[in-house]
């Protein structure tokens, strides 16, 4: 299945699982999980949140970040992939004067 985001509709999140501002999104969803292009503009973020049901992986497109895992923070800037495993706790912000924009796979497990 192809997948083409600059086709997508960009969805607009308020304060995405508690976060601060808003992520902008295309997205695909199904039973077996989301895949979606994301955008966090500086000084947004998505919540912290466990994966109770899924795993995620957050690839970096562009911009630079962080990511809150298990308590720990961890840079992100472009071509850092992070894995946040089923049970697991994670957050993404953007604390950097530019956007970051990302691409995540959430499968339902």
């Amino acid at each position: 299945m192809l997948i083409e985001f600059d086709k997508m509709e960009t969805t607009v999140i308020p304060y995405m699982r508690g976060g601060e501002k808003e992520v902008s999104a295309q997205m695909y969803a199904d039973s077996l999980g989301k895949i979606m292009r994301g955008t966090l503009i500086p000084g947004a973020s998505i919540g912290l949140h466990t994966h109770e049901t899924s795993s995620e992986i957050i690839y970096i497109l562009s911009g630079t970040g962080k990511v809150l895992c298990d308590g720990t923070y961890e840079p992100l800037s472009a071509g850092s992939c992070h894995y946040c495993p089923k049970g697991h706790e994670h957050s993404l912000s953007n604390d950097s004067e530019g956007d970051l924009v990302f691409f995540a796979v959430v499968p339902e497990q």
